[in-house]
C-alpha cells in the first residue's frame, strides 16, 4: 500500500464519530522545526493516526510517528543518524479550561477556530520532545573514548584557600 501524504489539519470531531484511520507521510520539507532542532531530517515522517470515542465520549486521537534525523554528537561534535519514534493520545479541547477535565492519560490538542487540529504542529511537536537532551554516538560509535576525556584538576582541600580567611582577617581588624 502506498503511503500518503496527510492533511495538514484536519476535524477531530468529524473523524471521531466517523472513526477515521490514516496512515501516510509528513514530507521532509515541511518538518522545517525538526530540522532547526536536529542537524537535518533524513526520510519522511511516518505516521498513523485513528481518530475513536473513548468509554467517557471523549473523542481521541491516537496515534505514532517515526522519523530518522541527523543529530550532532556531543562528545565528538560528529553528526550521526538518529531513529526518533513517538506514540500519543490527544483528545481536543476548545480552550485552556477544558484542559483540567481531561484524564492524565490524554494530552490536550487546542482546536482553532475553524474547529481543526494542526496535524503537522502536533506531529512536530512529539517528534522533537522525543529527541534526546544529550545526543551522543554510541560509546562504541564515537570517535573520543570517555576513559581519556579531562574535565580540569581539582584542588586538594589542603591546598585551596579558605573562602573565610578573609572574614577571620575582619574580626580582627575589628577587635583592635
Amino acid at each position: 500500500m502506498q503511503k500518503v501524504k496527510l492533511p495538514l489539519t484536519v476535524d477531530p470531531f468529524r473523524s471521531a464519530q466517523k472513526r477515521l484511520d490514516y496512515d501516510g507521510i509528513i514530507a521532509v520539507k515541511q518538518l522545517e522545526r525538526i530540522a532547526e532542532a536536529t542537524e537535518g531530517v533524513i526520510s519522511d515522517a511516518e505516521v498513523k493516526l485513528s481518530f475513536d470515542i473513548d468509554a467517557q465520549g471523549l473523542k481521541i486521537v491516537r496515534g505514532n510517528a517515526k522519523v530518522d534525523v541527523n543529530l550532532e554528537c556531543q562528545r565528538c561534535w560528529k553528526a550521526f543518524p538518529h531513529h526518533c519514534e513517538v506514540e500519543f493520545i490527544y483528545s481536543p479541547v476548545f480552550n485552556e479550561d477544558q484542559v483540567g477535565n481531561l484524564p492524565d492519560a490524554y494530552e490536550p490538542a487546542l482546536v482553532d477556530e475553524n474547529g481543526e487540529i494542526n496535524l503537522l504542529q502536533l506531529v512536530e511537536d512529539e517528534l522533537i520532545v522525543a529527541l534526546p537532551q544529550v545526543a551522543m554516538h554510541d560509546e562504541v560509535d564515537c570517535e573520543v573514548d570517555s576513559d581519556g576525556m579531562v574535565f580540569g584538576e581539582i584542588p586538594l582541600a589542603d591546598e585551596r584557600p579558605n573562602p573565610f580567611a578573609v572574614l577571620k582577617n575582619l574580626k580582627q581588624s575589628n577587635e583592635e
